[in-house]
């Protein structure tokens, strides 16, 4: 009989040193871009070492991580054979989005203020290096496991697509677990997700002086043309309904644009980055394919005007698979009892990594601390911040439903 109630008193003894660990991890920035994550890494390494988790520590080649966009990149993994049996993986993301404007806090500070930790990554998802090694720790003091591995993978290119994590250590045969579960919230248990298609669309003119705008060709104006008809076409996805619970329907961003040279020049070019989230139903080639024509056709509107289009992500949506059901059984059984409430499996807006690992044959949820939602926990805005009560239970789940998975 597994001791729950025990693996969870190990927790609460313990959580306040969780709770350290996951601050030394949110006061060391990991911005992305630019992209420098092995400072990070090592001192993750550091840190699980203090622990007695050995990480062995995989270095992304410099050409690679150039080629990305990004400046370095170790992604790190802790391997527990404890018998014979299936290998659990359990993968978060170091990398984050950089802080932005507006906080009322120190973004890397991890204040702690009314039961929250407040720091970039509080809860996405360095919350989750915590939630998973102190999850694993207590399974091994309390269950002591003698079946079965497993694996803690902590990765840095989540936000540039995964390609240079999970993708990479996967290529090179590194990893072969055969059940995952990735960083998430601890309402759900997410089996599904959007796909993402981002592009950088540059809108090439002619510079010329202001005096006489009839001798260039306004890159600028062009590119509102072709702004408006792409959120033309946003307003047409509204229309359309994805069938899985949780998803609603595909919609486009722009969320960078530059160009130009003074005030008193015609602007010669213009750059745009967009962000299109398919949901499960669509097909990446066909989106893709079609906002090409529509670029084009916008920009044939405008004599003089040459757009190049190149792609900077294609993330594929990830679909519930069949051999996930240990996982979400488990999750939703232990969450139930730990909440105190309906814990549902459904799928979400957002594009994570677990697809990499759908791809691969590999069955896989998201699941780990945080709040109910996006917006609550202010990801990818100021002042994110982590319900340190999620932080605690979320670890217990873990806990519990690795020593069932064990078995």
């Amino acid at each position: 009989m597994i001791a729950y109630e025990q693996l969870d008193a190990w927790v609460d003894a313990h959580f306040d040193q969780q709770v350290a660990f996951l601050q030394a991890l949110v006061r060391m920035p990991s911005d992305t871009p630019p992209g420098n994550n092995a400072p990070h890494a090592n001192l993750t390494a550091s840190l699980l070492e203090g622990l007695g988790l050995a990480a062995e520590k995989f270095s992304v080649p410099d050409a690679e991580v150039r080629a990305a966009g990004l400046q370095s990149i170790t992604n790190l993994l802790v391997r527990r054979h404890y018998g014979p049996g299936r290998t659990l993986l359990l993968n978060a993301h170091g990398d984050v989005v950089p802080p932005g404007e507006g906080w009322s806090r120190d973004p890397y500070g991890g204040e702690i203020e009314d039961g929250k930790l407040y720091g970039r990554a509080a809860a996405v998802s360095k919350s989750d290096f915590s939630t998973y090694t102190f999850a694993v720790l207590a399974l091994e003091a309390v269950a002591r496991p003698q079946t079965g591995s497993v694996e803690l993978l902590f990765t840095y290119d989540e936000e540039f697509g995964g390609e240079l994590g999970p993708a990479w250590l996967l290529r090179h045969n590194i990893i072969k677990p055969d059940l995952m579960i990735a960083a998430g919230f601890s309402y759900q248990v997410i089996t599904a997700h959007n796909g993402c298609l981002q592009l950088e669309v540059t809108v090439n003119g002619r510079m010329a002086h202001a005096a006489i705008p009839a001798s260039g060709v306004d890159a600028l104006q062009a590119a509102v043309r072709i702004l408006g008809t792409l959120y033309a076409q946003n307003d047409l996805y509204q229309h359309i309904s994805s069938q899985v619970e949780g998803i609603g329907h595909p919609y486009l961003n722009v969320g960078q644009i530059e160009g130009g040279t003074n005030t008193n020049v015609v602007p010669g070019r213009v750059v745009f980055k967009l962000d299109r989230r398919m949901i499960p139903e669509e097909k990446p080639a066909e989106v893709e394919a079609m906002l090409r024509v529509i670029i084009a056709e916008a920009a044939a509107q405008m004599p003089g005007v040459v757009v190049d289009v190149r792609r900077l992500l294609l993330a594929n949506a990830m679909r519930p698979m069949p051999g996930n059901q240990p996982l979400v059984e488990a999750l939703q059984r232990h969450a139930e009892a730990i909440f105190a409430e309906t814990i549902p499996a459904l799928g979400t807006p957002l594009y994570t990594d677990v697809r990499l690992f759908c791809e691969a044959g590999i069955p896989g949820v998201i699941y780990g601390a945080g709040p109910r939602t996006v917006l609550e926990s202010h990801a990818k805005q100021a002042d994110e911040r982590l319900d340190l009560a999620d932080l605690r239970r979320a670890t217990k789940v873990i806990a519990r439903s690795l020593a069932d998975l064990l078995v």
